[in-house]
């Protein structure tokens, strides 16, 4: 099964990325994962369900340590042989 998960993080900052949007990006960007697309207000990703549930539990937890006071996501199953 393949998932794409969009998320974005809170507090905006508009004049300088906030400490937990830099370490969302980290997250997404080492999670092995097939597409990944940074955005200043949402992001999003795809790969097999494992990998993506793997790296939205890492998303989480970290992006609220370094400081998120929300976390807004929609997961979504893809059909097989679509993006």
């Amino acid at each position: 099964m393949r998932l794409r998960v969009e998320f974005t993080t809170e507090p905006f900052d508009l004049d300088e990325a906030p400490a937990h949007a830099l370490v969302a990006r980290e997250v997404v960007e080492a999670a092995e994962l097939d597409a990944v697309d940074v955005g200043p207000f949402g992001n999003t990703a795809e790969g097999g369900a494992d990998a993506v549930l793997t790296a939205v539990d890492a998303l989480l937890r970290k992006t609220l340590e370094a400081g998120a006071t929300r976390v807004s996501l929609q997961v979504n199953v893809l059909e097989e042989g679509k993006a």
